[in-house]
């Protein structure tokens, strides 16, 4: 009872209130481990399984709540896959676009989402990709929830060599590889991974 009554009180904190009882109900139908996290910049959310273990997501505790519901979905798409395939399929395959987009379909509305959100989302789930940053317009539409007058960009926004500033380092950008960017820091001159949903300062 008390697990129950914890895993409802996160989702009233993280998810859109429509969107509660949809959640907790996918969590009580497959019973995984989940975990609210701290900000990870290289991911919004996982999944992992391990042989005799229960599965278990995490998602991010920074995201706004339209955010947490779309990473939360799509990862519960992979326990879906792996349940019913186990590890016979790529991670974002055929597969996983069809559990994502039927899991994502009773969100779609104006009492879940904002139409700024919802048009973009709607889109993208037509073909959903393993990264939502991938995305501009439903990435630019999150972003203006979270920080309308924010002077913040993707990555992914950013032009080749376009300089940047992330955790008070200054990176280069560079080119783009599936869901992350290679950038140069500057000073180091050092290679690093970068994903294209994160936030970034122009410079």
């Amino acid at each position: 009872m008390e697990a129950r009554l914890a895993m409802w009180n996160i989702l009233e904190r993280h998810v859109p209130a429509p969107s509660v009882a949809y959640c907790y109900d996918l969590w009580e139908r497959y019973q995984f481990d989940f975990v609210v996290t701290r900000p990870r910049h290289t991911r919004l959310g996982d999944f992992t399984a391990k042989p005799n273990q229960r599965e278990r997501i995490t998602v991010n505790n920074n995201l706004n709540p339209y955010n947490f519901l779309i990473t939360y979905l799509h990862e519960i798409a992979h326990l879906e896959v792996y349940r019913s395939y186990k590890r016979r399929q790529p991670p974002h395959g055929k597969a996983w676009k069809t559990h994502f987009r039927a899991l994502l379909l009773p969100t779609l509305n104006e009492q879940t989402f904002p139409t700024s959100i919802l048009s973009p989302l709607t889109l993208y789930s037509h073909n959903p990709t393993a990264s939502t940053g991938t995305f501009l317009p439903l990435m630019q539409a999150i972003k203006n929830v979270d920080a309308p007058h924010s002077d913040l960009v993707m990555v992914s926004e950013l032009s080749e060599g376009q300089a940047f500033r992330l955790q008070q380092k200054v990176f280069i950008r560079g080119t783009q590889r599936r869901t992350r960017i290679v950038c140069i820091e500057k000073t180091s001159q050092k290679k690093y991974l970068v994903a294209a949903h994160a936030w970034v300062e122009r410079l």
